[in-house]
C-alpha cells in the first residue's frame, strides 16, 4: 500500500465538481474555491459538466418560452 505524498492534492469527487460548474455559472467564487479547483479537479471533466450544464440551462430556457408564450 503507498501512501499519498503531501505534494500530492487529493482528488475531488463528483459533488465538488457540480458545485465548481454551478458556481462558476454564477461568476461567483472566491479565490481560495478556484485555487483547490485548479489543485484538485480535472480539466477535461470541467469542460465536459461546463457543456453539459450549459446544455441543460439552453433546454430549461426553451422550455420556459414554450410554456409561457404556447
Amino acid at each position: 500500500m503507498t501512501a499519498m505524498s503531501a505534494d500530492t492534492p487529493k482528488k475531488a469527487g463528483f459533488l465538488k465538481l457540480l458545485k465548481a460548474v454551478f458556481w462558476s455559472f454564477f461568476g461567483v467564487r472566491r479565490r481560495a474555491d478556484l485555487e483547490s479547483d485548479a489543485a484538485q479537479l480535472n480539466p477535461l471533466h470541467l469542460i465536459a459538466a461546463g457543456v453539459i450544464g450549459a446544455v441543460l440551462f439552453i433546454v430549461v430556457l426553451l422550455l420556459i418560452v414554450r410554456a409561457v408564450v404556447g
